[in-house]
């Protein structure tokens, strides 16, 4: 099989290409100091991540120039993460765990572990790291941030902490793909300033130079997450590689404490551009003709969908109605907690938008996709053919910080297609494996893989079971009569990292299932209704790969990806 993720970052660490134990200044019980001597490119930090983060501050001639939390190692190491520096830096840090249980400063496993290196290795080391998903190369990632799509390459950001595979030190991580498929990890994109972390939003390309970056530039626009939540902006000449941060920032601001994520796009209905964010519960609507003056339109959530938890990472896009010649707005919204089977996920709303104000048709809750792992849902900016591909995080913040991976967690589902279809009179939202999926399709069998593509077509209620020789098993269950279709990962593997992993998702189907993809990698199971009326997504941690397959009601084929 071909490799799908190519690291920035290249090369194995290994004892012989790193220098020996720090010598740190201990100054009190929780503080200590490590002059960073000239030598190889990195100093790699260990993490241990049981224990509580230390604050690290970055000092060059006595200015603070970095600051970032990482849990340094007390007793072992788990995992290294990289810093980069190049000799002559001061490192202050500060413990903030109990000495009482932790032990003295200086003897800490840190000290000894430290090491400096010319390179760090990516190299996969994680028996659960997908195949053919997007995930880092190393580090946390959680929402994807500011996609789009420009001269043939598509562009993926992402919450990222690079000091470490749990939440924190918020960054955007950036990837780049031809296919959607395989993607190549690039340099960290847009890092932490004075006015806080960096939190999500989104990349449009300004074609028509109104802001005065350039035509062509792309200008993003993302979440400072300091002592408030505010908005800000950079631009890229470069087509997305580097960006430089707009002088005013913020571009807006707010007293809500929940302000964040803002999604900006062209309307040429009203030939401006408009911006949607959450604010609280609800969401935030502006309108401007060149990027840098917002002026606020109308909000939109009182009384609508559910409620249960913060509003996130909107999107408002236009839709074809199949079918029919129409076209009707559908406003997504990802809610936590909330979701139909506990913990994150992502509602929508179909209406009518007029560049003001978003008119909601439908009274009833809907979500777009009914697995535990489906969230921070956003399309790209700019991409081929008018299409509206969306891509979410496969995780659920119920366990995300637990799930059984150290060197990463978190993987992006299989990129979507979205349209709108109609049933007994309402409109849904349609979600449809993207094209580019089909191109990673082998030769078809009848014996499953660890990664592969299962289409089954279906002859009425169908009962389909994976396993493996260990006892686990995945199970999926359509039943025509009641409309629904099920999953259950009660024994699908390791599970007891949490007590909300364990579930069953149902789903309505909205019809008949005539045929159904099921895509399934080292760490997931994503099952659709072929024609785009059902989705849902789910992790699965088995203990071996499932190898084994039975299916009533149906029959299927196996496309190994290659």
């Amino acid at each position: 099989m071909r490799t799908l993720f190519i690291g920035i970052i290249t090369a194995m660490l290994t004892a012989t290409n790193v220098s020996g134990q720090v010598n740190p200044m201990v100054l009190s019980d929780h503080q200590a100091m490590v002059r960073v001597d000239e030598g190889k490119a990195y100093l790699l930090l260990p993490v241990q991540e049981k224990e509580e983060y230390a604050n690290v501050r970055m000092i060059v001639g006595n200015e603070n120039v970095r600051s970032f939390n990482v849990r340094l190692a007390v007793d072992k190491v788990d995992y290294y993460v990289p810093l980069k520096v190049s000799g002559g830096e001061l490192l202050d840090i500060t413990f903030h765990g109990d000495r009482r249980t932790t032990g003295a400063v200086r003897e800490f496993a840190c000290w000894r572990e430290m090491k400096r290196s010319d390179s760090f290795d990516t190299a996969n080391r994680e028996r659960f790291r997908p195949l053919y998903h997007h995930t880092p190369a190393y580090g946390w990632m959680n929402d994807p941030n500011g996609m789009f799509y420009k001269d043939g390459v598509w562009h993926l950001y992402y919450q990222f902490n690079p000091f470490g595979s749990q939440w924190e030190n918020m960054t955007w991580g950036h990837s780049t793909s031809k296919d959607l498929l395989h993607w190549e990890a690039q340099p960290t994109a847009i890092e932490a300033d004075a006015l806080g972390t960096i939190f999500s939003g989104s990349c449009v390309v300004d074609k028509k130079n109104t802001a005065g970056f350039g035509e062509g530039a792309v200008i993003a626009f993302y979440t400072s997450a300091g002592q408030s939540q505010t908005q800000s902006m950079a631009y890229s000449t470069d087509n997305g590689r580097t960006f430089t941060k707009y002088a005013k920032n913020p571009v807006l601001v707010s007293d809500v404490p929940d302000f964040r994520d803002p999604k900006a796009f062209w309307n040429p209905e009203i030939q401006k551009w408009n911006l949607i964010l959450a604010a609280g519960q609800e969401m935030r609507i502006y309108s401007s003709p060149n990027l840098k003056d917002w002026t606020y339109e109308s909000s939109f959530g009182t009384g609508y969908g559910n409620h249960d938890g913060v509003w996130e990472c909107p999107d408002l896009i236009k839709l074809q109605v199949r079918g029919t010649d129409r076209q009707k707005w559908m406003l997504i919204c990802n809610i936590n907690p909330g979701g139909p089977f506990g913990g994150s996920a992502t509602q929508y709303f179909v209406g009518d938008f007029d560049g003001k104000t978003f008119t909601c048709s439908q009274t009833d809750t809907r979500w777009m996709d009914y697995g535990k792992d489906h969230y921070a849902t956003v399309t790209f900016d700019n991409a081929p053919d008018g299409r509206k591909v969306a891509i979410a995080w496969m995780s659920n913040w119920q366990y995300a910080n637990q799930v059984p991976t150290q060197q990463y967690r978190s993987a992006n589902s299989v990129p979507r297609d979205l349209d709108l279809f109609e049933y007994k009179g309402q409109t849904y939202c349609g979600v449809t494996p993207s094209r580019e999926l089909t191109a990673l399709r082998g030769k078809a069998t009848n014996k499953l893989s660890p990664t592969c593509e299962l289409v089954i077509d279906m002859k009425g209620n169908a009962d389909i079971t994976l396993s493996n020789s260990k006892g686990e098993q995945l199970t999926m269950q359509y039943d025509e009569t009641a409309g629904t279709f099920s999953m259950d990962r009660t024994q699908s593997g390791e599970k007891s990292f949490s007590e909300a992993f364990p579930a069953v998702t149902v789903a309505p189907t909205h019809g008949a299932i005539k045929q159904l993809r099921v895509f399934i990698d080292h760490c997931s199971v994503e099952a659709f209704d072929a024609e785009g009326k059902m989705a849902m997504t789910n992790l699965v941690f088995p203990s071996m790969p499932y190898d084994q397959i039975k299916v009533k009601g149906g029959k299927f084929t196996v496309y190994p990806v290659l």
